[in-house]
């Protein structure tokens, strides 16, 4: 390595956090918009905190102020690694990017040929992410700078944790957090080598995960403490049902293991001051919502019908989204004043399904394949309710924008959207408690029933504003989920200080 070790600067506890993707530069999911989000939080209320990311070209050009910090010379399959540090736009904290252009200069999106296939070299691409991230906590990287504690988000980062528990000096504190148990980050363990890592680690107490390797056991088993991001995934992640076959680890592991749910950037996602909205809005003044309604109607060919329930969705489209519930359900509801407008990408079959069900119903069903961050503003806001029926929902953020902007989340009470949504029940509609609604079986039956209680509500204007607003209400923002992230990270540091 081309630098020494230097001392950290002064300050709040120095955390370093590490992953696969950023909002607005690169994102495939929520994981991009947490990366953005919650550094930023941390860094509001004390910590002295810096990003690792890959050197995506985006990311590159975005960077300003870049420096060469490390040159790291012929690594994992790339004859040159350098790692620079800068800042990107909008971002008030120090960001290294990992420049290989071998890489990680790729078409597609960071995990996934144009073929929707995986990089065969995934491992080396993401091996790299980790191995930086621990030199870099270290202390090896950056002669400015070290970490108290690396922060290792899902799978693509998982190693920093293996790399940094086999490190032999003194070394910072790991957390990993779980995004989504189901990406394993699967490995040949005639890898190890190029991984960096040693044989011995390719053992049950290890990596070794159904005879291949696994990034994502090897922060399952090597952190110094576990998150997810909901507290219900938490335990779900410990049954057979949820746990993709990690659950016995997790259960012996459960000492350390915490849910924190994410939170929403109300800078990005307020209705009353959204520049991708027709007209404003908040809970005291509704009259925008309706002119937005309005103007996607018109813009997706839907019928104009003020009256009508539209329906909105914006969603990797995966099995485990639960969208295919929807298809036979729209068939049904279309003729019940019912209207759908989605906005997703993914399975080739779910595609073609719902093509075939937008042609069937063109003033009824609006349906929009790929990634329009304008559009999903535009549908969150437009839409009286957002469904969410997912079989499996670490925490869900599409529903916590829905609750933002007043369009009530239909939601599969699991995961995150089980402890975010509180159903209208009467007792809580009442109470004055009720967000959206909630069904308890990943059924096509399930999901209708609940359509129908929206819509039976959604017919009585009165009790329908009452529940927009009492979900507009509620605070899911950043600075209290950054809080409980801080108090873990001084309890964890401290555990491994004693």
């Amino acid at each position: 390595m081309a630098v020494a070790r230097g001392q950290p600067a002064g300050g709040g506890m120095r955390l370093l956090q590490v992953a696969a993707e950023i909002f607005p530069w690169v994102k495939t999911g929520g994981l991009g918009d947490v990366v953005a989000a919650l550094p930023p939080a941390l860094a509001r209320a004390g910590a002295d905190v810096r990003l690792l990311l890959p050197g995506y070209p985006p990311l590159l050009e975005a960077l300003e102020a870049a420096r060469v910090v490390a040159s790291l010379g012929s690594t994992f399959g790339a004859a040159t690694v350098e790692v620079r540090r800068g800042r990107l736009p909008g971002l008030d904290l120090p960001v290294y990017l990992i420049d290989s252009p071998f890489l990680y200069d790729r078409p597609g999106n960071p995990y996934l040929t144009p073929d929707r296939g995986d990089w065969p070299d995934n491992p080396r691409r993401f091996g790299l992410l980790g191995w930086v991230a621990a030199h870099l906590g270290s202390g090896d990287v950056d002669r400015d700078w070290r970490a108290d504690l690396v922060h290792a988000h899902d799978w693509h980062a998982a190693l920093a944790c293996a790399h940094l528990a086999l490190h032999p000096g003194p070394r910072p504190a790991s957390v990993f957090t779980v995004h989504n148990l189901a990406f394993v980050g699967e490995f040949d363990p005639l890898q190890l080598g190029e991984l960096q890592l040693p044989r011995s680690t390719f053992a049950p107490e290890g990596l070794e995960f159904h005879g291949k390797g696994s990034f994502m056991k090897a922060g399952l088993y090597y952190a110094d403490q576990l998150t997810t991001v909901s507290p219900t995934y938490a335990h779900e992640i410990q049954t057979s049902a949820f746990g993709c076959g990690f659950e016995g680890l997790l259960m012996r592991r459960s000492p350390v293991l915490a849910g924190i749910l994410n939170g929403v950037d109300t800078t990005v996602w307020n209705p009353a001051t959204d520049p991708h909205l027709e007209a404003r809005y908040d809970s005291g003044n509704l009259a925008g919502k309706a002119q937005v309604k309005a103007a996607l109607q018109r813009s997706l060919g839907l019928r104009a019908d003020p009256q009508a329930m539209l329906v909105g969705v914006v969603t990797r489209l995966a099995y485990q989204k639960g969208v295919d519930l929807l298809v036979q359900s729209m068939r049904q509801l279309a003729g019940e004043r019912v209207q759908l407008a989605l906005l997703g990408s993914g399975d080739p079959q779910i595609e073609r399904d719902l093509a075939q069900l937008a042609g069937e119903l063109p003033e009824a069903v609006s349906v929009s394949f790929g990634y329009d961050d304008a559009l999903s503003h535009r549908i969150i806001a437009g839409a009286d309710v957002v469904a969410v029926p997912s079989r499996y929902e670490p925490c869900g953020l599409t529903q916590l924008y829905g609750l933002r902007y007043g369009s009530a989340p239909v939601v599969h009470a699991v995961g995150g959207l089980a402890d975010t949504v509180v159903d209208a029940s009467e007792a809580n509609l009442q109470a004055d408690r009720a967000t959206g609604f909630a069904f308890v079986s990943a059924t096509e039956a399930a999901l209708h029933a609940a359509l129908h209680r929206a819509q039976r509500l959604h017919a009585d204007p009165p009790r329908w504003r009452q529940l927009m607003r009492r979900a507009m209400a509620q605070d899911f923002s950043w600075d209290e989920a950054a809080a409980r992230y801080l108090a873990l990270f001084r309890a964890v540091t401290g555990r491994l200080a004693r």
